[in-house]
């Protein structure tokens, strides 16, 4: 581990901070694989748990010493409050921020194989939505997350925030495309029940009592539902009865309520 004082805020060593968005890091071809900041010394904690590497770790003095025991052999780049927000352009509250090596994805069959209950994100662009999830599935007790192609990024800094660090505990993986996922999900034994308003869809209470052995929930996007071709992917639609003249709940207040009642 290496301690370094700065107090200049152009400074090169800073640079996975400064003013690079989430889908630049994510792009970035050195390191291989591209970077993902973790934010706070609980989530950092997590994700070194998990077993994530910090490439870089940046604090204010007061979290030096925690900082120390995650950092492994990074640096850990010390600087002043107003430093930090002028790198990376906004109060850092929560004192440390690690600049973490994004890990190989593993396949869908290995998140899957052990799985009761799976939860798939298609589409769902809102990072709060995404970390919300995330930690309705580990409180509720998802053994595993799939997301599609256009879903928000887990690793994204506002998603791995409001999950509280669940992003690391929870397995997940990115599926393919539908016409190549469907078989997929059919081969891991999965019935897949999505979420969604239907003449036809069965509602959750009596769902949950002829429950599956092994299930995927499929949730979708905030605006437009789920995709045509996730719902032909579907083995049952079901919905979550509304009272009040609400059509719906929020994506992610409808995970929590079907995770309970699916448990």
């Amino acid at each position: 581990m290496t301690t370094v004082r700065i107090d200049d805020p152009t400074d090169p060593r800073l640079a996975d901070y400064r003013g690079l968005t989430d889908v630049a890091l994510r792009r970035m071809t050195e390191p291989e694989g591209g970077l993902y900041i973790a934010e706070s010394e609980k989530v950092i904690a997590r994700a070194v748990a998990a077993g994530h590497r910090p490439r870089s770790l940046l604090v204010q003095e007061k979290w030096h010493d925690a900082a120390a025991s995650l950092s492994g052999d990074a640096p850990i780049y010390v600087v002043p409050d107003t430093v930090a927000e002028a790198v990376t352009g906004y109060a850092v509250h929560r004192g440390a921020l690690a600049a973490m090596h994004r890990p190989e994805l593993p396949a869908v069959a290995d998140v899957v194989r052990d799985a009761r209950t799976v939860v798939i994100l298609d589409d769902i662009g809102d990072h709060t939505n995404v970390g919300a999830i995330f930690r309705n599935c580990a409180a509720l007790g998802a053994d595993a997350v799939l997301v599609t192609p256009r879903c928000g990024d887990p690793l994204y800094r506002r998603s791995v925030r409001v999950s509280m660090g669940t992003v690391f505990q929870v397995p997940w993986t990115r599926l393919p495309e539908w016409d190549a996922a469907e078989p997929e999900l059919r081969a891991a034994g999965l019935h897949v029940a999505a979420m969604a308003l239907a003449d036809d869809a069965v509602p959750l209470e009596e769902f949950a009592a002829q429950r599956p052995e092994r299930l995927a929930i499929l949730l979708g996007s905030e605006g437009d539902g789920l995709s045509p071709r996730a719902l032909a992917a579907a083995d049952t639609v079901v919905t979550v009865p509304m009272a009040g003249g609400v059509d719906s709940l929020n994506v992610a207040a409808a995970s929590a309520v079907a995770l309970w009642a699916l448990r």
